[in-house]
């Protein structure tokens, strides 16, 4: 038997996890490292760290930006380390996992060199609103996109002053771990604390005294019982939660043309990504066409474990996902769907399924209505391009959505009356980086991450009345 790799916590600066839980591999089922669960001693050591580490790291904004730019070296320095985890833990393709460990050095380092102002004059030498750090921050994160997830929330927060307690998914703790790891003596200690756990730890966290704030990443369920645990205290809160992104196209499109990049839109990162598109809307008189030119690239798409060479899309990440999309699928299928390309799973082990193309799905199908956050696509037909709006507008989900056409200005005159965070024009989940604002509207999210109104979510605003004083 291969010895189980071993990561641990990070608290004021030292390793730390007596307690361990194995971590699986998505593409073999097999565990290959050992993480620490958190104790409630643990957990409140690393608050009380955070707290204690506050005064003096919010006091210094250069010091703040040194840091967090040493940081950054230290990530991109470990690139090909973050890359090789990634790909045991979550699964994706080596590419990916690279790309993924690149970004968040660049998220780091965009942070630290964001210029912030100090102070904003709203009456000459009357009035000025600053900002100022809430204090210790409780973030936590998902298994979809692990590393970078983290920087999203620590990096903003630690740059505005504050300190961070923060626990990656049960599922992926390993790179974050070994972040933490490899951060100690980077950043003093007690700033980034980095814990482990199941969904125990999160609950204590959201409702630990020190907390003043939580940011959250993951499910609509999840993002709820945030928001109740935090309510008794009225903390701040950021959550960033499920999506159901329409794509639309419009009648001119070119489904030969569209096919590969609309492919991606829904089946980047496995399809296990909040914001990639998860049903297309198609006019009714292309809809063989589409379906077609989808199915050619779905079944043209290699599979397998992230290692292999050529591979594009890696097994879905953990076993409760895996059995949630495939009894979607099979629902979907009882119902009278059609399986276009894909349908089955891969391989007799690991949590593959082959890339999906689905049609005649009935209407009101829970495949349609909700997020499946795996491998697999309905496609809808219409007539009523006006219908389709309105379906989207009333969804209870708006974190974003796509409109493809050949004429651009056209299909942003129909994007623009869509209710969503973030509107595409003939693409989608495209991330321009991190000074893009990011978030959704109805139950895909409160607040914003990215850019600096991201940072600003990790702020109290304060308004100043000179009355004499110098501003």
């Amino acid at each position: 038997m291969t010895e189980l790799q071993r990561f641990s916590m990070t608290i004021d600066g030292e390793s730390v996890g007596s307690s361990t839980v194995e971590v699986v591999n998505p593409a073999t089922e097999q565990s290959w490292a050992e993480v620490p669960a958190a104790t409630t001693d643990e957990l409140d050591a690393a608050f009380a760290a955070a707290a204690r580490a506050f005064d003096s790291w919010s006091a210094d904004d250069d010091a703040r930006r040194d840091a967090l730019r040493k940081a950054a070296e230290v990530v991109m320095g470990s690139v090909d380390e973050f890359a090789q985890i990634l790909v045991k833990e979550q699964g994706k393709p080596l590419a990916d996992a690279t790309g993924e460990a690149q970004g968040t050095a660049a998220w780091i380092g965009y942070f630290a060199d964001l210029d912030i102002a100090e102070q904003e004059i709203i009456t000459e030498g009357a009035v000025a609103q600053v900002r100022y750090p809430l204090g210790v921050v409780a973030a936590i994160t998902p298994w979809n996109y692990p590393l970078i997830q983290a920087a999203w929330k620590f990096a903003p927060a630690l740059r505005a002053g504050n300190t961070v307690v923060l626990k990656p998914s049960p599922y992926t703790p390993a790179a974050t771990l070994r972040l933490g790891e490899l951060l100690q003596g980077v950043l003093p200690a007690g700033v980034l604390n980095i814990v482990s756990g199941g969904d125990e730890v999160g609950v204590a966290m959201t409702k630990h005294p020190e907390t003043a704030m939580v940011s959250f990443t993951g499910s609509v369920a999840a993002g709820k019982a945030v928001q109740a645990a935090v309510a008794p205290d009225l903390k701040r809160v950021t959550l960033e939660l499920g999506g159901n992104d329409p794509a639309i196209l419009l009648d001119d499109v070119d489904a030969a043309a569209i096919a590969e990049d609309l492919f991606w839109a829904a089946f980047t990162n496995n399809g296990q990504v909040c914001g990639v598109a998860k049903r297309v809307y198609v006019p009714e008189a292309l809809y063989g066409e589409v379906a077609d030119a989808l199915a050619r690239v779905a079944d043209a798409t290699p599979v397998g474990e992230g290692t292999e060479e050529g591979v594009r899309l890696g097994p879905i990440n953990n076993r409760a996902q895996y059995d949630r999309v495939t009894s979607l699928l099979d629902s979907a299928v009882s119902a009278g769907a059609t399986v276009r390309a894909g349908g089955s799973r891969q391989g007799e082990a690991g949590y593959f399924v082959k890339p999906t193309i689905l049609t005649d799905v009935p209407q009101g199908h829970d495949i349609i209505d909700e997020e499946q956050f795996g491998p697999v696509l309905p496609l809808v037909p219409y007539t009523d391009l006006d219908s389709v709006i309105r379906e989207v507008n009333t969804s209870k989900y708006g974190l974003g959505g796509s409109v493809w056409s050949s004429d651009p200005d056209r299909a942003l005159a129909v994007g623009r009356r869509l209710r969503v965070g973030t509107v595409y024009i003939n693409g989608h989940a495209i991330n321009h980086g991190p000074h893009v604002p990011f978030g959704g509207a109805r139950w895909s999210g409160i607040g914003v991450e990215n850019s600096l109104a991201g940072l600003e979510e990790y702020t109290q605003r304060q308004v100043i009345y000179a009355n004499g004083a110098r501003i």
